[in-house]
């Protein structure tokens, strides 16, 4: 069995009689490695949430999206995705270089299935697969911890609509409104598009 379970989630397992269950659920769906069928799953989305927390354990939680296949499972134990131009802030790329820890969360609305990826993340803005995501500022590569798949009980069944137009397979995206806006356009970083 893994390490996935601490003191505090043991408490409630024992509270709730849920122990011998949590335990067979790490013991039988738990693991390490991508395997065939989370690497087809993984690589066909195109969103997930990403959980960071910064070094004081302050949480933050971001929506990632882009065209199926953005997140990239480089081999059984790593996965890599771009960071965008986004709006300076930095919540989770800074909340990584204070502490790697990454909850990752795999939805699939339309077929109702999740699946959870938690790890270490390391960014670089020199990353060779940088070339293969115009308009990426770094890639994020995250080592595997543990991978499992999660009830999908709860899900909400939805289907996609339209793509954000911001998504573009192999081109850098349009300037978005809001940093011409007089919100931002006067504090912009000197080499964002938006200044041209």
């Amino acid at each position: 069995m893994s390490d996935i379970y601490h003191e505090g989630q043991r408490r409630l397992q024992d509270r709730f009689d849920s122990r011998r269950l949590a335990d067979r659920l790490d013991e039988r769906i738990v693991h390490d490695r991508i395997g065939d069928k989370e690497r087809a799953f993984i690589e066909r989305l195109d969103m997930f949430f990403l959980a960071t927390a910064d070094g004081q354990g302050r949480p933050n939680c971001s929506y990632k999206g882009g065209d199926p296949g953005f997140v990239r499972v480089l081999d059984e134990r790593t996965v890599a995705f771009p960071s965008w131009d986004g709006n300076g802030m930095y919540l989770s790329a800074g909340n990584l270089l204070a502490n790697p820890h990454v909850g990752m969360l795999f939805i699939d609305f339309a077929r109702q299935s999740r699946l959870r990826l938690n790890g270490v993340a390391s960014i670089d803005e020199h990353d060779p697969l940088l070339a293969d995501y115009p308009g990426a500022q770094l890639v994020v590569r995250v080592r595997v911890r543990e991978l499992f798949p999660n009830c999908p009980r709860y899900i909400h069944k939805l289907e996609p609509v339209e793509a954000s137009k911001y998504v573009r397979a192999g081109c850098a995206p349009p300037v978005p409104d809001w940093k011409r806006s007089d919100l931002a356009r006067d504090v912009l970083p000197a080499n964002d598009p938006a200044r041209e």
